[in-house]
């Protein structure tokens, strides 16, 4: 395996290195909001431009699919050309991304300029996340595991709430936001550029384009659960990005933006204040902490959708979020244990691996099955799997190993 040496001494928490962990978090957070920027638009889109529930799947389908891609091919290179230049072209990614969906009028290119902020962010998935965990202060310990775990959620959240405002308040509803997002994306990229890398260049740059999934020995066990967490979670941030929106307008008989934003910030905002509770328990209980409550709202929201109660869909939908928050940050924070600079990009492209399949195989499997079924019916499939997600986490969770080499496993 090839070793990075470290560029600057993580020990020493200089002003520099600082300024790289708040530019890592403010670049994800910009990402990610990027990405939740499309959301509050899908019904206008649906509306204006004839679009379907199933090609709004499809459009996080070719999202997921670019990530998913992304983060095989790249998820190791940031360990051999440096964190900072592979994060500032995930973020021009993102940035072409958001201009090409100035001018959305057919489904090519919704699917085009959602294409390419899913390359963008499945670069910044393995590169920021593994900044951030290189730059993070020592105390307090759990900041890593949250701050790189939850500043998605985060980031979706922001985007998604600004982009209800902005379409249902602000000036061109169906472009502004990008502009807005295009400039806190370049802002984030010259943040990045003035920070200190946490790693130097290394040779070995064109083996790491193989694709490889590879996560250290000693935390090997406890990928069946985090996968269940993360494909479980993931998978419900993806009906809540393609079909709550026709959910909002159908079901519970609203077709504001800003509602719609804000139903989708509803799941995902309160996973960042969940992640630090979970930081009290071991890894293992936590998990199970989190899911059994994920799966209780869950069963509230499906309640909600069957009697189109707004109110009780949102505080449950709450509920789930501030849950998944616990859960998603335990399961991070077990593949964590005691990794190696080495470790963490490889850890992370794991990680998103996981949750991106969780979000594009439900989502797949959703958008064929909305021409037979109706959107209510096929909720409830989303609720059987956060069931059975629940129940494996409840019998097999379990803790990191203390004390064994680090080595990886392919």
């Amino acid at each position: 395996m090839q070793h990075v040496t470290p560029a600057t001494s993580l020990g020493s928490r200089d002003t520099r290195l600082r300024l790289a962990f708040v530019s890592a978090v403010v670049s994800l957070v910009a990402v990610f909001a990027a990405v939740g920027s499309t959301i509050p638009l899908f019904n206008i889109y649906r509306a204006e431009d004839g679009l379907t529930t199933a090609g709004i799947s499809l459009t996080l389908v070719a999202y997921s699919a670019a990530t998913l891609s992304t983060l095989l091919v790249l998820g190791r290179v940031s360990n051999h050309v440096g964190r900072r230049p592979t994060a500032i072209v995930s973020l021009g990614l993102l940035v072409l991304g958001c201009l090409l969906l100035l001018n959305v009028h057919d489904l090519g290119i919704l699917l085009a300029g959602r294409f390419l902020m899913g390359l963008g962010a499945g670069l910044a998935s393995s590169s920021l996340t593994a900044y951030i965990v290189d730059a993070a202060p020592t105390r307090p310990t759990w900041l890593a595991s949250v701050a790189s775990s939850q500043t998605v959620m985060l980031g979706l959240a922001v985007g998604a709430i600004a982009s209800g405002a902005l379409v249902q308040f602000g000036p061109w509803p169906r472009n502004f936001i990008y502009l807005i997002v295009v400039g806190l994306l370049l802002l984030s990229a010259a943040l990045v550029a003035i920070s200190s890398d946490t790693v130097t260049p290394a040779p070995g740059g064109w083996r790491s384009l193989r694709p490889s999934v590879r996560v250290p020995v000693r935390v090997r066990h406890l990928l069946p659960v985090a996968a269940a967490v993360f494909l479980a979670t993931w998978a419900t941030g993806a009906f809540y990005q393609t079909l709550v929106p026709a959910l909002v307008e159908d079901q519970l008989h609203t077709n504001s933006p800003l509602v719609l934003g804000l139903v989708f910030a509803a799941y995902m905002g309160p996973s960042a204040l969940g992640a630090p509770l979970g930081s009290r328990f071991p890894p293992a209980t936590a998990q199970r902490i989190g899911m059994i409550a994920f799966l209780a709202g869950w069963i509230g929201v499906i309640t909600a959708i069957t009697t189109g109660a707004l109110l009780l869909f949102i505080a449950t939908t709450i509920v789930a979020g501030a849950a998944q928050g616990i859960a998603i940050s335990a399961a991070t924070r077990g593949l964590l244990y005691d990794s190696r600079l080495t470790d963490r990009a490889p850890i992370f492209a794991v990680v998103y691996l996981l949750s991106y399949s969780g979000a594009t195989i439900p989502s797949l499997i959703s958008a064929q099955l909305s021409s037979v079924f109706s959107v209510p019916h096929i909720t409830l499939g989303y609720g059987a799997l956060a069931l059975i997600a629940t129940l494996l986490t409840v019998i097999a969770a379990r803790n990191p190993h203390a004390g064994t080499i680090s080595q990886p496993s392919e």
